[in-house]
């Protein structure tokens, strides 16, 4: 097996459904949020749409600290400005992976605020965490389509809204 282009194959079918989600976003609600405790709508979609970045985040760093990078949404306008922001997200987890070699995938790699570390895990691990970091907040968007009415896509299976696959 080439885990390069399972990878590959992977990212294309997750950015297939992704931008089903995307384009559907409401950016004329983007400060809502279905509680206190989630995320507003803009800055989830954001952030969805950069996640394929962290893909060369995990090949070409040994870590990222919340202490020295703090997160912070990247700012979207219009639906168009989420699907840009996903296509470069993609374009560059495409290349990185593309010049990767199999040996990448084992060296370590750690998620941290400065002294205190929440995972030290492979490269490969940590390209698993995007893709399933992508599937967890699409799905999260997923409710605030279906509290606000809007249809919500197929992704692994049929939705109420959408019977395809």
């Amino acid at each position: 097996m080439n885990i390069i282009k399972l990878l590959l194959s992977e990212l294309e079918s997750e950015a297939q459904t992704t931008r089903k989600f995307l384009t559907l976003v409401p950016l004329e609600k983007g400060d809502w949020a279905p509680h206190e405790k989630s995320m507003k709508m803009k800055a989830l979609a954001s952030h969805i749409a950069e996640l394929p970045a962290w893909i060369k985040l995990a090949l070409t760093t040994e870590e990222l600290d919340f202490a020295t990078a703090p997160y912070e949404p990247v700012q979207v306008e219009s639906n168009n400005d989420l699907l840009s922001l996903l296509e470069k997200s993609l374009e560059e987890a495409r290349t990185s992976l593309n010049e990767a070699k199999e040996e990448d995938f084992s060296k370590r790699w750690l998620l941290r605020t400065a002294e205190t570390i929440h995972a030290d895990m492979s490269v490969y691990e940590m390209i698993r965490v995007s893709f399933s970091q992508t599937t967890h907040h699409r799905a999260q968007l997923g409710v605030y389509f279906r509290l606000l009415d809007i249809p919500v896509p197929a992704s692994y299976g049929p939705t109420a809204d959408d019977q395809n696959f």
